[in-house]
């Protein structure tokens, strides 16, 4: 049996015991913000979180058309004398491509002018007859009649005279010849193209949803095959009134300079639609964001330069941007290279700051 004193004995050494077991550790090597014990800051790329106007960038298909554009025709029949152009030559407004032989259209005119002026004649002697009532009424309108009707033949005639000489309607690029010299031609027949590529139209048909967005006088930048690492401006100066209801689709068209020629009609235009949705919106770099499922987050330095883990949500993405509709501010500092090593609480310090260069603009 068991003494009185070494229980009371044994009592002590158990309290002892348990109240060194709680005693609290010491937090003297805790990092900073709660993290690990005697943690090493964290080398990191930052940026603060910028506000600037969000434009959305509609990827899409056009081609290319001539700012004026015709087939040359002519509205005789003859035979050609001069051809006034090369194929290929820039030519001016007004400047002659093509002339018939005059010969017989010149014949034509002499023969309706000495007509005309015997009518004429005729008119006027009736008239001084009714005058003197010696002719009857109808005589003197049968006479006026054909007077009038003689005129008319000059003027078909003139204007027959200069249909044999074929004018450039306006300055352009002359194309393919389709006759040659001494070649019997009718009316109609196809001689060159005119073609005005100082200014081309880019054209392109705009889905419905975006239609709203576009704007007469809105800038379009697009690129072709043939000049892959060239990009081309224009201006939009007409949407459609209506849309294809097939399609649902509304066209749009954009002037584009071309001094130096080197759009062609029938090019394919690779254009980006500006969108401009927002003119202040919170923009970040895409490599700050974090996914995990549905899920996206960034990490946030303190003042302390501490991290936090903090859920975002996402508005449009931008080339190598991201607009965040939610969750941060403006001026707040995140971090965009280094989250391998870090986790909530961790501490950082900041890399170069040639290393956030890439990501400030």
């Amino acid at each position: 049996m068991k003494s009185p004193v070494s229980g009371i004995l044994l009592f002590t050494l158990s309290a002892l015991l348990w109240a060194a077991g709680c005693k609290p550790k010491s937090t003297a090597g805790a990092g900073p913000g709660g993290g690990a014990p005697g943690a090493m800051a964290v080398q990191v790329v930052a940026v603060p979180v910028r506000e600037k106007p969000v434009t959305e960038v509609v990827p899409l298909v056009g081609s290319i058309a001539a700012n004026e554009f015709i087939e040359v025709k002519c509205e005789a029949d003859g035979v050609v004398a001069t051809i006034g152009f090369e194929e290929g030559q820039k030519v001016k407004q007004g400047s002659l491509l093509l002339a018939l032989d005059e010969s017989k259209f010149t014949a034509a005119l002499h023969e309706a002018e000495a007509s005309q002026k015997l009518a004429e004649a005729n008119f006027a002697r009736a008239k001084q007859l009714t005058a003197d009532k010696l002719i009857s009424q109808q005589e003197f309108e049968q006479a006026a009649a054909t007077f009038t009707m003689n005129e008319a033949t000059v003027d078909l005639r003139r204007r027959q005279l200069r249909d044999a000489r074929i004018l450039a309607p306006f300055s352009g690029t002359v194309g393919a010849r389709q006759i040659s010299p001494g070649q019997v031609i009718s009316r109609n027949t196809l001689l060159t193209t005119l073609i005005d590529l100082d200014t081309v139209k880019a054209e392109m048909n705009i889905p419905e949803r975006y239609l709203g967005k576009v704007a007469i006088g809105q800038r379009i930048r697009f690129r072709v095959d043939a000049f892959p690492k060239d990009e081309f401006e224009g201006e939009v100066y007409f949407i459609a009134p209506q849309l294809d209801p097939n399609t649902r689709t509304a066209l749009v068209k954009a002037r584009v300079p071309n001094p130096e020629g080197r759009l062609r009609v029938g090019m394919f235009a690779k254009l980006d639609l500006s969108i401009q949705l927002r003119d202040r919106a919170l923009v970040i770099p895409e490599p700050a964001l974090l996914a995990s499922g549905d899920l996206v987050s960034v990490f946030v330095v303190t003042p302390q330069t501490n991290v936090v883990m903090r859920p975002v949500k996402v508005g449009i993405r931008l080339a190598g941007r991201v607009e965040i509709l939610s969750g941060l501010t403006n001026g707040e500092i995140i971090v965009v290279e280094g989250h391998q090593k870090l986790f909530p609480g961790a501490p950082v310090r900041f890399g170069p700051a040639a290393s956030s260069a890439p990501y400030l603009d």
